[in-house]
């Protein structure tokens, strides 16, 4: 039986999600800047950790619509992931709910600045 990466391993098994995450930061119920201010804490404090795994869990969309914290938060990831705090980016299943799947990358990954 062949070997795979771990990458294609966890492609072969299904989408990453909470029961694969290290911790979840529930953010259901919060309002935008705390929600950001959770976020941007986590991403700081991540830079002296090592790599870590993080299912990230958000309100789903109102009933009729409306606002959620889906496109801030995946903006502000989205940009740790260019600036190369966070390794991989991905929603989590939609079993698990509105949501991210984070690895962040440590301190240990990174290039010196």
């Amino acid at each position: 039986m062949p070997h795979f990466e771990e990458f294609y391993a966890d492609k072969l098994r299904g989408s990453l999600g909470l029961t694969d995450a290290e911790s979840v930061l529930d953010l259901r119920g919060t309002n935008r800047p705390t929600a950001e201010a959770s976020l941007k804490d986590m991403l700081e404090r991540s830079r002296f950790g090592n790599r870590k795994t993080v299912a990230i869990r958000l309100d789903p969309p109102p009933e009729g619509g409306g606002e959620t914290l889906f496109q801030p938060a995946g903006r502000l990831l989205l940009d740790a992931k260019k600036r190369g705090l966070i390794e991989r980016l991905q929603t989590l299943p939609a079993q698990d709910g509105l949501g991210f799947y984070v690895s962040l990358a440590g301190k240990a990954a990174r290039a010196p600045e």
